[in-house]
Formats: structure tokens, sequence, C-alpha cells
């Protein structure tokens, strides 16, 4: 960083916190997925996102984008839902004589891609594009989406009928996975006292945030998190806990290099939460499971053994052993 050090640190670790406590004005509990989707997006990727329905999925999105006066957009996935559904379309004007581009809902700041697995995979592919290079193609047209941008996907682990399965090229563009879980007992109670009491919206309101930075601030922010110091010890690290991804027993399938690139990144966002100008091996490990649960696939004998994806790359975590200085 430069001689401006402590002034970028301390902006970066003021707007983080900002930001997680304006979300957490609507969005009680699930502190992990709060975090998750946070260095997410300050670290400009995607967010798969995996739980049952009801417990915030889409009051989240909308509490993210209210921290910076930012549009989003949302998109129900369903078999008959076609790619220009998502993209937009050409029509002919007949008073002009001519055909104009009418844009789709992905033209926002952050999508929300609900149940993504129920449309096929030509449909899913739609989102490819604008996720690699934050631009769409419509008839031969190009578009460059607002910045800031974020594709959030969401899954039921639970309905597996009438659902396709996610290619692998369209899930490694995600940077990472998170599980949203039932809360618990104490905070289902709190969100429960809330509601009851109208202090708490089960209507996806989130007028009662202001906007606490612009974005300015979030490239400012984005900018200061590319600065972060990685040691070549910590980057070795991270990439050997990918590399064995690809070798370790109960492993079918690793996980690819966007995995290295997405842990490093990640750990750079956690660093500055952590008030840090340089990545240390926890940073790492801290960003280790999101970035990798859904790169990796088990054999066989480890699914029927019920062995999770999340145990298995803790376990790994546990045998690669991380630089001490």
């Amino acid at each position: 960083m430069n001689s401006d050090t402590n002034d970028e640190l301390q902006f970066a670790t003021d707007a983080l916190q900002k930001i997680a406590s304006t979300i957490r004005q609507v969005f009680i509990g699930q502190e992990s997925v709060v975090n998750d989707l946070l260095r997410c997006f300050v670290a400009s990727g995607h967010v798969l996102l995996e739980g049952v329905p009801g417990l915030g999925k889409t009051l989240l999105v909308r509490a993210l984008a209210a921290c910076f006066s930012g549009k989003t957009g949302r998109i129900q996935f369903t078999p008959d839902l076609m790619p220009s559904d998502i993209t937009g379309h050409s029509i002919f004007n007949m008073k002009e004589g001519k055909f104009e581009v009418r844009k789709g809902p992905i033209f926002t700041n952050i999508l929300l891609a609900d149940e993504i697995n129920r449309a096929p995979a030509k449909t899913q592919a739609a989102l490819l594009e604008v996720m690699q290079e934050q631009r769409v193609s419509i008839d031969d047209i190009t578009f460059q989406v607002e910045s800031p941008f974020m594709v959030l996907a969401t899954q039921n682990p639970i309905e597996q009928d009438g659902t396709y399965p996610l290619p692998e090229a369209e899930l490694d563009r995600f940077m990472i996975k998170s599980l949203i879980s039932y809360p618990d007992e104490a905070t289902e109670a709190r969100i429960v006292e809330l509601a009851t009491h109208g202090k708490y919206s089960t209507s996806l309101n989130v007028d009662v945030i202001e906007p606490c930075v612009s974005v300015d601030e979030i490239n400012r922010l984005r900018q200061i998190t590319t600065s972060v110091e990685v040691d070549e010890s910590v980057l070795s690290y991270a990439v050997r806990i990918v590399r064995e991804t690809r070798v370790a027993s109960g492993i079918s399938r690793g996980a690819s290099p966007r995995a290295s690139i997405a842990a490093i990144v990640m750990a750079r966002v956690a660093a500055l939460q952590e008030a840090r100008t340089y990545v240390i091996p926890d940073d790492v490990k801290a960003v280790a499971l999101p970035v990798l649960r859904h790169r990796i696939a088990l054999t066989t004998d480890l699914e029927i053994e019920g062995k999770s994806t999340d145990t298995v790359i803790e376990d790994l975590l546990a045998q690669v052993e991380a630089p001490r200085s």
C-alpha cells in the first residue's frame, strides 16, 4: 500500500463495518452468510446461496443494494423460462419502422436468480457472459451492465423434482457457495418478537435502511482490497489446498485454478475486516469452505457413508500444513 496506508485501511475497515451493520438492521442472525456475501461483493464475485424458502434470501439482496442505493432485479427461474426473458430481446417498432432493444431484468446492480436450477441449462447459460465479462449480447449488440454488479443465485437443497443440475462451467463462475440454514432458537425468538411488535418487516421492506456508502466508495474499497499484501508462502498455501482437492481420496472432481484465485481475493477482504493490510493463513481458512464446496464432487463411496462436502474440506484443511511465519 502507498504512504496513505493508515487512512486507506481505516476507510476500508469502517466501510465494511458500516455495510455489515446496515444489513443487520433488517436481516437478523446468519452471521456467516452476511460475511460471505459482503466479502464476495467487495471481491467482485457472484454468490450461489443454498437454503430452504422463507429464510430471507430476497431480503438479504435488497438490504445489500439499499446500502449504496443500488438497483435490484429478481428472476424466478422456471422450466419454461427463456434466455431472452433474462437478457432482453429486440422488437420491431411499427411507429419508428425499426427494431429496438428492450433490456431484461439482468440490467441491474444485484440480480437475484431465484431457484436457478429449475430452468434448463440453455437458460442458465444466459448468465455466463454477464457473470464473466459484465456485458450482455442481444442480437449482436453488446451492452455493459452497471457497476457494481453481482448475481446471487439460490437453490433449494430439499426439492429436487423438476430441477436441472448446474453445469460445472457455470458453478465455477460463482466465487462462493454459501449455506443459509434455519436460525437458532434464540435468533428465531428474536425475529418473532420483533415481527409481532411491528419492529421487523416480513414484507421485504428495506425503507428503514439509509445508504451508508456510495458507488464511488465501493469502487474505492475494491481498489484498496487489491492492494492488500499476500506473502508468497500464504499464496502457496492457498494453491496447495486447492491442488489437494484434485488428488485427495474421496474426491472425484477437484477444484479449478479459479478456486485459488477466489481464495486469495476473498482472503484479502477478510484481512481488511480485521484491520490488517496483509493476509494470514487464517484468512484463507476462513474462506475455504464457501470457495470450495461447490467446486468439488465426492466419490459415491463417501456419499453412501453420509460424508458431507464441508466435512471433507475441513479434513483436507487439517492435513495441509499452514506456513508458520
